[in-house]
């Protein structure tokens, strides 16, 4: 049976021949496809206004992202042979990347499967499924899984405001098999133990892994400070490649928790101090005590989640960053990211600048980094290229 049509309005078709996926309610063409006539995760042809077929999509009506495309092909199934096929070719180029079995699966539209993130941590896989479209074929999605990797278990974990927006269910299971009671993973030769139930997203950021080994080599015999540090993945490196001293920095009492026992794992606890407390209060503390540090990491979560946000989250990072520039040694090292999509890389470039400047510091990028290859960018949608970093030599000025 074919499927329902769902037409654009006139030049509404530009993007997805420039080979994005999206098509948002504002283009679509409600009179001759009404979107109530559709229900959520419904297969539909996309046309243009000239009825020209553009493939096949999923669609929620009830969504400013109201259709995403699967595939060119107008005929196109959500079936068993479709995950196969898409988690197959996504899984072939992680396993040309990595050599052990720890790293982001499936990301989202740069694998061809728009709504869906897995990591994989070992025999333990962490699905977030994020559309309607997706969560209607939940159980072909697991027993393609089940089928291609033979995992221990896999959890749902589907906590996130993203499946809000969906009218989704926000409710963290673990779906097949038994969760191990302790779940350990390796990431650039340092051991993690990970909470995936209660941990933030899918339990374990990959993305930042490139960056880490960079900072790992330039940490030896100094003295660090992990901001936002969750689970004490840039840190604890930190510490094994001979930093003298590690403080890590995080709100999250259970974070602080998953941080000290990876510590213990990697027999790097003596070096390593653990603080509760929020950043913005730990930096302006930091400036009284006039306590300073030669590696700042500045790994903050996402503060512009909305465009709507932008300048209350430009002013969080802006902050974010002057402060720590104000108890960085001299020649220090300032490693600053973002994971907001909504605040470019020059963005990040420009707030760096000025803060160094209203300071009176000498501030010069000497590297700069984005998300791991697990992450890959889809040349068409730049919402997949979110991750920038850049590191920072601070001097006093010239």
């Amino acid at each position: 049976m074919a499927h329902p049509d769902l037409y654009l309005k006139k030049n509404e078709d530009k993007r997805l021949r420039k080979g994005h996926l999206w098509v948002f309610s504002n283009e679509v063409d409600t009179k001759r496809s009404p979107l109530d006539q559709f229900a959520a995760g419904d297969l539909v042809v996309i046309k243009d206004n000239s009825g020209k077929p553009l493939g096949s999509a999923y669609i929620n009506p009830n969504t400013l992202v109201c259709a995403r495309l699967i595939s060119r092909k107008p005929s196109q199934k959500l079936g068993g042979n479709f995950f196969k096929d898409r988690i197959s070719n996504a899984l072939a180029l992680r396993e040309r990347l990595f050599d052990k079995p720890y790293y982001r699966l499936v990301f989202g539209e740069s694998d061809g499967l728009p709504g869906l993130v897995i990591d994989r941590f070992g025999s333990v896989l962490s699905v977030q499924i994020t559309t309607a479209g997706i969560e209607k074929q939940k159980e072909i999605l697991v027993t393609t899984l089940i089928e291609l990797l033979s995992p221990e278990s896999i959890i749902l974990k589907n906590d996130n405001s993203q499946r809000q927006l969906e009218n989704l269910s926000q409710k963290t299971e673990v779906i097949y098999g038994t969760l191990p009671e302790t779940l350990i993973i390796e990431e650039n030769n340092a051991l993690f133990q990970l909470n995936v139930i209660d941990g933030q997203k899918t339990g374990w950021f990959y993305d930042h892994r490139n960056s880490r080994v960079q900072v790992a080599k330039l940490a030896k015999e100094q003295r660090i400070l992990d901001l936002f540090c969750y689970s004490g993945a840039w840190g604890i490196p930190a510490a094994m490649a001979g930093a003298s001293d590690v403080t890590c920095v995080d709100s999250s009492e259970s974070a602080l928790t998953m941080a000290q026992s990876s510590a213990k794992l990697n027999s790097v606890q003596d070096r390593m101090h653990f603080v509760r407390s929020d950043v913005f209060d730990f930096l302006k503390q930091a400036r009284e005590n006039n306590a300073h540090y030669d590696i700042i990491i500045l790994d903050p979560p996402a503060l512009i989640k909305r465009k709507k946000d932008f300048k209350a989250g430009y002013e969080a990072y802006r902050r974010l960053n002057h402060l720590a520039l104000q108890v960085l040694s001299k020649n220090g090292i300032l490693v600053s990211a973002s994971c907001s999509h909504h605040l470019t890389k020059s963005n990040l470039h420009e707030l760096l600048r000025s803060s160094a400047r209203h300071i009176d510091r000498h501030l010069v990028f000497f590297s700069s980094g984005s998300q791991g290859p697990d992450h890959p960018v889809h040349p068409s949608i730049p919402e997949t290229e979110y991750l920038k970093t850049y590191f920072c030599s601070v001097a006093s000025s010239l």
